[in-house]
């Protein structure tokens, strides 16, 4: 059992499954203003998360990583929940998949008629492109 001065409790959670569960010296994450980093006692705190790459320092000293299409973090002194509509293994990650729906979305935003596929087609865009970028960090990692 990890000590539990030293580790945070950490749930990373999709709408359809449990990505991450476990013990966690660090996480690592895109938070609305920016990037977050959240140590075992951190103050209780929730907020937005943007689509990104969120980084697990396991207690055994391995790294998890984990994609995000955004989200809400809650953290309590002695657990972090990441609760996403996506959530995606860093393994688990298809850069072929990734740029096919990338391009899908650069077309749609090109043939966007209203304010509102234009900015669905952007949202869109930006989420394609932070899995892009979480599946480069996470392959240049290994």
């Amino acid at each position: 059992m990890a000590d539990p001065t030293h580790t945070i409790h950490v749930d990373v959670v999709s709408a359809e499954e449990s990505i991450f569960s476990g013990e966690a010296r660090f996480v690592a994450l895109p938070g609305e203003a920016g990037e977050l980093g959240i140590y075992p006692r951190h103050t209780p705190l929730i907020t937005r998360v943007k689509p990104g790459s969120v980084r697990i320092e396991k207690a055994d000293g391995g790294e998890e990583f984990v994609f995000v299409a955004g989200g809400i973090l809650e953290v309590q002194p002695n657990r972090v929940t990441v609760l996403s509509d996506t959530a995606i293994r860093g393994k688990d990650l298809d850069e072929e998949k990734a740029n096919e729906a990338k391009r899908a979305a650069e077309e749609a935003l090109k043939n966007a008629k209203s304010e509102i596929d234009i900015a669905k087609a952007q949202s869109e865009l930006a989420v394609m492109a932070a899995q892009i970028a979480a599946l480069r960090k996470y392959r240049d990692k290994k």
